[in-house]
This record gives structure tokens, sequence and C-alpha cells, in this order.
């Protein structure tokens, strides 16, 4: 599929820099380049050869920036289209007006993603791929670098497809049967196919979760009465000096988040203001505000003094996590070296582990980020080459697919009617071309590609 229009956008992110690029994508960016680039040298220009010129208002004649200009023809570009991109000073004035004499020559401000969204639909590349783009863009560890590769490589798009080349030769057979009932059809044993289907989808499915975690990340929050050395936990696990540490109870009077790497997992840690009764009123907020960060929290740290018995408060804290995953933190084990955690003198249904830690020595703070990374449902690092579902969406289509497999066999089995059975192959067939992009609406493609930034 080939567009009429050209699209143009900045291609690299706002603000100053050394370089900065505009990029063209449709049948009309050579003429439009031409009519702003003027080389260095005469002569035309030729595909994937960078020339030296300057980019000139055709109005006046005046000189915009100095540019590398590089044609990429169709076939040979991102996008499958004839593409240009202008490389000038990475200034956000001369990049604007840059990008200004392209639209006044013709072309279009592209849309968020409509350059990769161009690529899917000529063919360059699979939703699968394309989606890995935006996530490379975004990765925020190099675990979750190394899998949004991993997808670009294409590895999901060839197992969805291989499954669905099975699925497609068992629906052929099945429709042959409900259309030519008359005629002799060879009998064939679908169950060795569709179980072997369900099973390959259940399998990509029970990667997501793992995988998910290492895409989007988790939100931590540390919960605890004042004083209890929150915030010297916050800074130990980030290894910098975040937030503020005093031994005057409520310093921390506001939520405060910042991100961690911990064993290739982006950890939003959240500290939070001691729990307590106060007639202050900011420091009642902040109270509050410590509920809402609990509410929103994938996993609380109850943080505790080990060398304090465990109070009243302490239990009231601990009654506000009873609906969250909650690690007990025996904070400040300096004070009591070699000390073991104690037990957690309190009846928890969600409790995933008790650790003792110093935040001043940094003693149990290894222990602590394997039990987080434990508790978050990831088994250690992912390795470089591992093949995890990382993207929600495909999580909820693998459901849907797999829900539509386990009719299949199940009704298959019990030998429900032919048109049931191809119902549900129907089913887990469009849900799996979600995947790929075989099977999808231009309202769902518009809301992926929506995500991305201009000029992607």
């Amino acid at each position: 599929m080939m567009y009429d229009d050209t699209i143009a956008a900045i291609a690299t992110p706002p603000g100053e820099g050394g370089v900065g690029i505009v990029r063209l994508s449709g049948s009309h960016s050579l003429p439009i380049a031409q009519a702003i680039f003027r080389p260095r040298r005469p002569g035309p220009l030729r595909s994937h050869r960078v020339r030296y010129g300057q980019v000139v208002d055709p109005s006046d004649g005046r000189v915009v920036d100095e540019v590398l200009a590089v044609l990429m023809q169709a076939p040979r570009s991102f996008t499958g289209e004839d593409v240009v991109e202008l490389s000038g000073h990475g200034g956000t004035l001369v990049m604007q007006e840059v990008l200004g004499l392209t639209l006044a020559a013709g072309a279009r401000l592209a849309h968020p993603g409509e350059f990769s969204m161009r690529a899917f639909l000529n063919g360059r590349m699979d939703l699968t791929q394309a989606e890995a783009i935006l996530d490379i863009i975004q990765a925020q560890t190099s675990t979750g670098l190394a899998l949004a590769q991993a997808q670009l490589g294409g590895w999901l798009a060839r197992e969805v497809r291989r499954i669905r080349t099975d699925l497609l030769e068992a629906l052929a057979y099945v429709t042959v049967t409900i259309d030519f009932p008359e005629d002799e059809v060879d009998p064939q044993d679908l169950a060795p196919t569709l179980t072997a289907c369900r099973q390959a989808v259940e399998h990509l499915l029970a990667t997501a979760d793992q995988g998910v975690i290492y895409r989007q990340g988790a939100r931590v929050v540390l919960l605890g009465r004042p004083n209890v050395g929150k915030s010297s936990l916050l800074n130990a696990l980030l290894r910098t000096n975040r937030a503020i540490v005093t031994p005057i109870p409520g310093t921390t009077r506001d939520t405060l988040e910042e991100t961690a790497n911990l064993d290739g997992i982006p950890v939003v840690l959240v500290d939070t203001a001691g729990i307590s009764e106060s007639a202050d009123p900011i420091e009642r907020l902040g109270v509050e505000r410590s509920r809402e960060a609990l509410a929103l929290a994938d996993l609380a740290l109850l943080v505790l003094d080990i060398h304090q018995p465990v109070s009243r408060d302490d239990r009231q804290i601990a009654e506000l996590t009873l609906e969250k995953p909650t690690l007990v933190v025996w904070n400040k084990a300096d004070l009591e070296p070699g000390h073991a955690p104690p037990h957690f003198p309190f009846a928890h249904p969600h409790l995933v582990g008790n650790v003792a830690t110093s935040a001043l020595t940094g003693a149990g703070m290894e222990d602590l980020v394997r039990t987080i990374v434990g508790a978050l449902s990831v088994q250690g690092t992912a390795p470089g080459g591992s093949h995890l579902v990382t993207n929600p969406r495909h999580r909820e289509v693998l459901s849907r697919a797999a829900a539509g497999l386990r009719a299949a066999t199940e009704g298959q089995a019990a030998g429900v009617p032919a048109d049931l059975l191809a119902g549900d192959l129907t089913t887990a067939l469009n849900a799996l071309g979600e995947i790929t992009g075989e099977t999808i609406t231009d309202d769902l493609l518009d809301t992926i590609f929506s995500r991305f930034c201009i000029g992607k």
C-alpha cells in the first residue's frame, strides 16, 4: 500500500543537540527536498548517497542551515516509500524552520507513529516488530532493551505464524466437512494438532507476566512509622542520596518517586511519609498520600526498626497492606550485626518475605533486591536471548486465543458439531492474527501507533 501524500516531521527529540533530522516520506519526497536543498556541488541526489549543502528558503534565497541530505528510494527505505532525511544543526528554531519549508513545499505534518505505520502497511515489518520499535525507544533497562530487540528480530511473529498455519489447516479440514458433507473426505485426527497449538499459545502466555514487568516495570512503596529508615532505605536502593534523611520524625511529608534498575527490572520506588496519628494538617495530608501510593503499588515494603518491638502503630500499618503482596524489611540491622530477621508476629495473607537490612552499611541489601525481584514474579534476570511476551496487548490477545483453543480441544474431544468447532478455531485464528496485524482493524492500528512520537 502506497500513500499519495508525503509526510514530514522532525525525527530527533526536541531541544538543543549536535544534530537534528527532518524526515520526509512519500512519493513527493525528492521534489520537495530539491525545492529547498542546494548541494555544494552540482548534481542530482542519488539513492543512499550523502550530499552536503544548504537548506534555503525558495521565496528569498535565505540560507536556513547547512545540512547533509540523504535520499533513500523505494522500496529500500524504512517506510518502503521514497524517504529523504535532512540532517542539520540540532536547535529547536532551526529545525522548525527546515520543517516549515518542507510543509510549504507540499508535505503534510506526520501524525504520531505514521512513519512506522507506513512501514507496517507497506510490508516492511509486521505489527510485533513495529511495536518493538517503541519498546526499544522506551526501554529503561538493558534487559528490557534486549527483549525488545529480540522481538524486533521477529521471533514472536514467526512463532505466531507457525501456530496459525497449523490452525488454518485444521480449519480447512473442518470447513470441507461442513461444506461437502455428502463427499467422502479422508478422516483426520485433529487432536494432536489442536493440543500442540494450545500448548504453544499457553507457553507464550505463561511468559507474559514476567515479560510485561521487564517492559513496564513495577511500583514498590515503602511504608512504616516515622523514623524507621524508609528514606535511608530508598537512598540505598537507588545508590544515591535522593531523599532527605534526618533523625527528626516527619521529615518526609510527601511521597517521593524514583526509578531504580533492580536486576534488569525498572522499579518505581515510592518513599512515603511516616504513617502515624498527627494533628499537623500537612503531616495528615502526607499520610493520606501514603495510603494512595499503597493503593497503586504492586508490592509493599513494610519497614520496621529491628531493635524496637513491633508496636501497635506497626500493626495498624501492616493492616493497611493486607490486600497487597508485602515484604517485611527489618531496617537498622547495623545496630545488631549478624542478627537474623525476627519472626513477624502478625498474620498476613500476602507476606512474601522477611529481610534484615542496614541502609547505613549496605548489609542485607542484595538479599532485599533478590526478594523484591522474586516477589514481583520474576525469577532473576532474563538471559539476553530469552523470548518473553512483553506487550500487554499481546497478553490480552493470547488469552483470547488460548480460550478459543481450549474450547476447540475440549469440543473436538466431546464430538461437538463441526460448525461449533470451526467457530472456536476462527476465534483463535483471528486473535492470533491481531498480534502480527493480519486481522486487525483500522481503529486498533490508530490506537497502537498513536503512542509513538511524531517523527517515528
